[in-house]
């Protein structure tokens, strides 16, 4: 487990742009983006090497959404 918390340590400073969680708007609209591109690349490939990231990228976003946007009521 050391190896992978030591590849992480490494590599983490390069993903901070695309994984990270959303406290504010802006940030919430750059992961929206980020999704948006991974979309574009991914498409529906759950063999991907990405997928995993999209879906990761994906509850980010949904996790902002439930704390921060009122759900719509019906009229």
């Amino acid at each position: 487990m050391l190896t992978e918390v030591q590849t992480a340590q490494n590599v983490w400073p390069m993903l901070t742009d695309v994984v990270f969680v959303p406290h504010a708007q802006d940030e919430y609209q750059r992961l929206v983006e980020v999704l948006d591109n991974l979309i574009d690349v991914v498409g529906g490939d759950e063999d991907h090497p990405l997928a995993s990231l999209m879906e990761v990228i994906g509850v980010l976003i949904e996790k902002y959404e439930d704390e921060h946007v009122p759900e719509l009521t019906e009229i």
